[in-house]
């Protein structure tokens, strides 16, 4: 560089030469002319993230960046390196990790931006969570990622933290849902202090072996990690029996993550409505007002316990959440998403924190995951945390833990797992919304009205689609021995999960619709008629979802679309101060 050249090349660092043009879209690198002459610009190329780049040799004149700093997008020039792999130097990959899509890495940190380069795989740390999951996220599903901050004192100064040789808990846990149609997201916060049920963990073992770690009852949800040997596979098993929630994948960081991407992305800004001086506990020293906090100052502040509410764990949840709303707001902010400096680092300093199930065990993965949640504005995530009341079963004065309030909790984990949002909508479109419900309602009451096909005559094909395990075949079973629909077939478990049960049918079927909504007490919500007439002898079709319980029963009540006031939440966009 022109630095470089007159011995003052420590003063410049090329990453910061490259420069986003708001016209292209593209980065440009843009060096200082010192000797008045013209220097050609160059342009990082655009592509897709899943594309491999393709070899760039450097314009004439223009020397190319160092070893470390190539552009966003794009690839170092020149010749490739000996044991680099042959060609035109190692290919590389970008990710594209917009903010606050991943922002649930840890315990009140995340990492936005662009994770680079394929050796960055090597910094993943990966678990085989023996057949914990579903095994991988769909696209055209509902996903949910179960974020685990680990509380574990590994690394330098994490000691002063207490407890310095523990195997670590599941100390702060979110379950990230991301809407089907990938617009919204609910992070459900699940307290460490909660009685639960732990189920039996089948755990992947150094030799390869399976080992089975036996169920508890009645013990803390923190304890689903670490805890006799437990992995993140054993905490997925435990959410979904709490909550009714399977989990797709897990991320899990320590107290190192929250102190390298605070500081990556350039501090946290916070906003404190009195003073703070924790000296029992986290250490945390903070004057009120606004404060930008990162390495250790910012692990101190998701880890008080002494500093806001009434010092419990469920305010420090709160404290939580508004750090991760701050950090997803700082990411997605104009000087985080133009500084390809600071993309650099929380590269590094993100893969070097996260620990994943194999499922999304490396870059490529994670690139494909973070294409479905790139979309998502903050404005749309909303934070609330599984409402819980004081253990009856401990004495007045020395209540520790919590259990779950079922009056609350259950329309809560209803709405999240009908993928209903949380997100306030306004009173204009809420009207909208309910005008074309009740239309939709009136058209739908409408399929019910008109002649009924015999039993013998109806003809349905049945599909599990989120049902009770065995809900096919008891379904068949019951309609051929107790109802005479002998035209009735188990097809066995549906393409994709629905979120209600439904039974598809064409205009010239509406006679056996309504005789089987009849048999099996469907509502008019449940009856999807096509466009067009079907083949003779074609059957319906019927797929049972999650509110499904067994044949002759009623359907499970429509999920809420309201939350009980009394639910804690928060929206990801909006600042508020700690008290």
């Amino acid at each position: 560089m022109d630095a470089q050249s007159r011995g003052r090349a420590d003063e410049i660092d090329p990453a910061d030469q490259w420069v986003l043009n708001p016209r292209t879209g593209n980065y440009e690198l843009r060096l200082a002319d010192s000797a008045a002459q013209a220097r050609p610009k160059v342009t990082a190329p655009r592509r897709s993230p899943s594309a491999p780049s393709a070899p760039t040799a450097p314009s004439p004149g223009v020397p190319k960046p160092r070893r470390g700093d190539p552009p966003p997008g794009g690839r170092r020039g020149g010749r490739s390196r000996k044991g680099a792999g042959g060609g035109g130097g190692r290919r590389k990959k970008a990710l594209a990790v917009t903010g606050g899509v991943v922002a649930f890495l840890l315990v009140g940190g995340a990492v936005a931006g662009y994770l680079y380069y394929d050796h960055l795989n090597g910094n993943l740390s990966v678990t085989d969570v023996a057949g914990a999951g579903t095994g991988g996220f769909k696209k055209d599903q509902a996903i949910n990622i179960l974020v685990i901050g680990t509380d574990k004192r590994t690394g330098a100064g994490n000691e002063n933290y207490g407890d310095k040789d523990s195997v670590g808990h599941a100390d702060t846990t979110i379950l990230f849902h991301v809407s089907k149609d990938r617009t919204n997201a609910t992070a459900l916060s699940i307290p460490r202090d909660l009685i639960t049920n732990i189920p039996a963990c089948p755990t992947k073992q150094p030799d390869g072996s399976t080992k089975t770690i036996a169920p508890s009852k009645g013990t803390r949800f923190n304890t689903s990690l670490g805890q006799e040997g437990r992995d993140a596979g054993c905490t997925m098993r435990t959410v979904k029996e709490l909550t009714g929630i399977e989990v797709d994948h897990f991320m899990m960081a320590d107290f190192n993550a929250v102190k390298t991407l605070s500081t990556a992305v350039g501090g946290v800004p916070v906003c404190l409505d009195k003073a703070v001086n924790d000296e029992e506990g986290s250490h945390l020293k903070l004057d009120a007002g606004e404060h930008r906090l990162e390495g250790e100052q910012a692990l101190a502040f998701v880890r008080t316990r002494h500093g806001f509410g009434n010092n419990s764990d469920l305010d420090r949840i709160r404290i939580q959440q508004q750090f991760l709303g701050s950090m997803m707001r700082e990411m997605k902010s104009k000087e985080t998403l133009t500084s390809p400096k600071k993309f650099l680092s929380l590269a590094e300093a993100a893969t070097k924190s996260l620990g994943v199930d194999s499922g999304i065990g490396s870059i490529g993965k994670l690139t494909d995951l973070a294409g479905e949640l790139k979309g998502i504005d903050t404005k749309n995530i909303t934070f609330t945390t599984l409402p819980v009341l004081d253990n009856p079963a401990e004495p007045e004065g020395k209540k520790a833990t919590v259990v779950v309030d079922h009056a609350l909790a259950d329309p809560l984990l209803q709405m999240i797992r009908g993928d209903v949002s949380l997100t306030e909508v306004e009173k204009k479109e809420q009207a909208a919304k309910e005008a074309a419900d009740a239309d939709a309602k009136a058209k739908q009451d409408a399929l019910l009205q008109g002649t009924r096909a015999a039993a013998a005559d109806v003809r349905v094909s049945i599909y599990n689609g989120g049902g009770p395990k065995g809900s096919a075949s008891t379904t068949l079973n019951w309609l051929q021995n107790s109802k005479g629909v002998q035209r009735s077939s188990n097809v066995g478990n549906a393409p994709a999960k629905v979120g209600a049960t439904q039974l598809e049918y064409a205009p010239n079927q509406a006679d056996q619709a309504r005789a089987l909504a009849d048999i099996m007490g469907l509502p008019a919500t449940a009856l999807k008629v096509g466009t067009a007439d079907a083949p003779a002898k074609t059957p319906m079709k019927l797929t049972l979802g999650p509110d499904f319980q067994q044949p002759g029963a009623p359907l499970a009540a429509p999920v809420p679309q309201q939350l009980p006031e009394d639910v804690q939440r928060a929206q990801a966009d909006k600042a508020i101060c700690a008290k």
